[in-house]
């Protein structure tokens, strides 16, 4: 879709890019000051493998400040980007056949890199009534013996949603019966969250020795483009995690190390930039709600967190307009994309044919702009 979006604006066409998985704000000037720093300090030579022992303590200093959680240096590992650090841990967990149970919709990496490590995905479907949350006994009777892993996001992307610490109590207490069973949490999103605190799986003492939680600073901090996440985890998880990183991509770079070191020092609470971006997002989101809500036929929830927005269309299938005819969300965003030149991302990708990914990383005027153009579009389908 983003291909096709991008062949459109070539020839002239105003396509409004509703698409993007990233925040449309700039790194904040210190972080970039501690890049540009490094560089005049030549730090630029090979780094250790898991990353600066400087960067990790701080890492596991900001765990501690914002989560109350307690990992030593040893059990972090710097990887290149939230994504690395995922692929990483199941590369060394994953035999050929273990399952990894994921709760659908899911950022649509999560079943290719199961797979890729040799890992048989299962999917739980939890759809929009529920608020696309999963439910323990749900969860429970996807377990058998060949379950390595469960495959966590909270805040969610494609759906914004955000696990209450009630709702991950319960989880807790089915994994507290299977020790065997990593969980791996996905906390990409932790800062861009509007229902409250941020609550992490590995805050449960019963279970947080099966906790990998992985992180970064791409979302949080606009940092998208330094390609700094990382693990905090069990000791045997790090140390597998720092082997396999070290035969394949080494230490991640170092610049961004630097300002990654910046980033994580940063406290939430009194972060200027990190305020206004969330409050963005937030009024963002409202706008969007509102204007979805007089579109016939679209069924929405209301995210807590993440800057996506994640619709059921589905009313709308077997609709026609000329020579279009929708049969699933794919030639929905199809339709829209050509007829209405508003690019969005159909939700097979985030498994669940019936919604479409909705990013509201851009202005008002261009969300109020795009919403009118769905909706004229829309009307025309019979």
């Amino acid at each position: 879709m983003t291909r096709l979006s991008r062949e459109l604006k070539d020839k002239g066409v105003d396509v409004i890019t509703l698409s993007l998985g990233e925040p449309d704000f700039d790194t904040p000037q210190i972080i970039k000051d501690a890049g540009k720093k490094a560089i005049d300090d030549n730090i630029t030579h090979y780094p250790p493998v898991p990353g600066f022992m400087e960067l990790r303590e701080a890492i596991a200093q900001k765990l501690k400040r914002d989560n109350n959680l307690d990992y030593k240096p040893s059990q972090i590992v710097v990887s290149t980007g939230a994504k690395h650090s995922l692929i990483n841990v199941f590369m060394c967990i994953l035999n050929e056949g273990d399952e990894v149970i994921i709760p659908a919709p899911y950022w649509v990496s999560y079943p290719e890199m199961v797979k890729l490590s040799g890992g048989k995905p299962v999917i739980i479907d939890a759809g929009i009534d529920s608020d696309f949350k999963v439910k323990p006994e749900d969860v429970e009777a996807a377990i058998t013996k060949r379950t390595k892993a469960f495959l966590f996001n909270s805040p969610s992307n494609p759906t914004g949603s955000v696990y209450a610490r009630e709702e991950l109590e319960e989880l807790a207490r089915v994994f507290a019966k299977y020790p065997d069973i990593l969980i791996v949490a996905d906390e990409i999103y932790e800062y861009i969250n509007f229902s409250g605190k941020h609550e992490s799986l590995a805050s449960f003492d019963e279970i947080k020795d099966q906790v990998v939680i992985v992180n970064g600073v791409s979302k949080g901090m606009a940092m998208t483009g330094w390609r700094i996440g990382y693990i905090a985890g069990p000791q045997f998880i790090a140390d597998a995690c720092t082997k396999i990183q070290g035969q394949y991509t080494s230490g991640t770079g170092t610049i961004s190390q630097m300002a990654a070191m910046e980033a994580v020092k940063t406290v939430p609470e009194t972060s200027t930039e990190l305020k206004n971006m969330v409050e963005a997002f937030k009024e963002r989101r409202d706008l969007l709600i509102d204007l979805f809500r007089s579109i016939p036929g679209v069924k929405i929830n209301i995210p807590s967190g993440t800057f996506y927005l994640f619709p059921n269309v589905s009313s709308y299938f077997g609709k026609s307009y000329g020579e279009y005819t929708i049969h699933s969300s794919t030639d929905l965003c199809m339709y829209l994309l050509n007829q209405a030149h508003v690019a969005l991302v159909p939700g097979e990708a985030f498994g669940n044919p019936n919604c479409i990914r909705i990013s509201y990383a851009t202005s008002k005027e261009l969300i109020t702009e795009a919403v009118s153009r769905i909706k004229l579009a829309l009307d025309r389908l019979t």
